[in-house]
């Protein structure tokens, strides 16, 4: 790898921990006023947890896409190459 596509690479990697703590930043600030609207108008049944629970996984989905999976490497597309070999073509 080039020091121009390491570079490139770790720019995208800075940019989506980025996205992902703004992201994270408005899950907290939302629900955090959801829950301040639900108590300030009676606090009964807690309506806020179905949109902490669905957007709750959107977030899990983006930390895991940010944090948990590992960059492609040239030896992992060598070996799908050769792997597939020419159904790669098709």
């Amino acid at each position: 790898m080039t020091d121009d596509a390491k570079r490139d690479a770790a720019i995208r990697r800075l940019k989506a921990k980025r996205g992902f703590a703004a992201s994270l930043v408005s899950y907290v600030v939302v629900n955090l006023m959801l829950v301040g609207i639900w108590a300030v108008t009676g606090a009964g049944y807690f309506w806020p947890i179905w949109v902490m629970l669905g957007w709750g996984f959107g977030i899990v989905w983006h930390a895991w896409a940010v944090f948990g999976q590992k960059p492609i490497t040239e030896d992992q597309i060598q070996r799908e190459i050769d792997r597939r070999g020419d159904a790669i073509d098709e």
